[in-house]
């Protein structure tokens, strides 16, 4: 049940919140009584539908067109949610794209552009409400990295360079910032049923199944469901963490 003081209902910001795990992490967030700001890049009608979505089933959202790239542009609305909501608790960077190719054809272009997005928009947020949670002494931060950032894979030299740091920064901040009483965490999951796999023939789903231990391409709505424990009062003594949400593909 959403608190009946307004004040005191707690407000997350999610990068990338229009589609995929972003949408699901959304969708989480408000279920549990969160006033939730988000931004999209591209998708107007998506994001919008997921915003009138929430509000219909009596939620607060509010759907954002910001380049997650240009660290004025997030920083102007950081402070518009703040203005907006009254205050700030959580941040979850998500926001992020994929262009894969093998490094002999990759392009300075290529490399950029998702660099960029998921690396330096995961500093632009994270910078962006810092000094908001440690001014109040409490906060959350989750980075949605990947097991790409993990184990490497091919044709994702730069992917894999933007989800390895974020889980090193995820770690540095966590260190940073615990003292502040605010917390900093990484889920990292496997092969997840969005976007960048729909284009996959049955085949190609049947040889992933095959390598996934518990046999299944994963939803959107399992990585929600790990966020929601790292929020969850169950979790006040984990920050540092990459957690994988991979069906145990990665298992050593």
């Amino acid at each position: 049940m959403p608190n009946t003081d307004v004040s005191k209902t707690p407000v997350a910001v999610v990068t990338g919140g229009g589609r995929g795990i972003g949408k699901a992490i959304v969708q989480m967030l408000a279920e549990e009584g969160y006033r939730v700001a988000f931004n999209y890049h591209a998708n107007a009608e998506a994001a919008g539908a997921l915003e009138q979505e929430i509000k219909k089933n009596g939620g607060e959202a509010k759907a954002t067109r910001v380049d997650i790239k240009d660290f004025d542009d997030v920083k102007k609305w950081i402070e518009e949610t703040k203005s907006t909501f009254g205050r700030l608790d959580v941040l979850i960077n998500n926001a992020g794209i994929v262009i894969d190719k093998p490094l002999m054809l990759m392009s300075r272009q290529d490399w950029d552009a998702v660099i960029d997005t998921n690396l330096s928009g995961m500093f632009n947020a994270s910078r962006s409400s810092i000094v908001t949670f440690m001014k109040q002494k409490q906060g959350s931060i989750i980075n949605i990295s990947s097991l790409s950032g993990i184990i490497g894979l091919v044709g994702q030299s730069n992917y894999s360079a933007t989800k390895g740091g974020m889980n090193a920064f995820t770690k540095a901040l966590a260190k940073e910032v615990a003292g502040y009483g605010i917390r900093v965490n990484a889920v990292a999951p496997g092969y997840i049923e969005t976007d960048i796999l729909s284009g996959l023939k049955e085949e190609q789903r049947a040889r992933i199944n095959e390598t996934i231990p518990l046999g299944r391409i994963g939803a959107p709505e399992d990585v929600a469901r790990c966020v929601k424990f790292l929020l969850s009062p169950k979790a006040t003594y984990i920050t540092g963490q990459v957690i994988r949400v991979d069906g145990g593909l990665a298992i050593r």
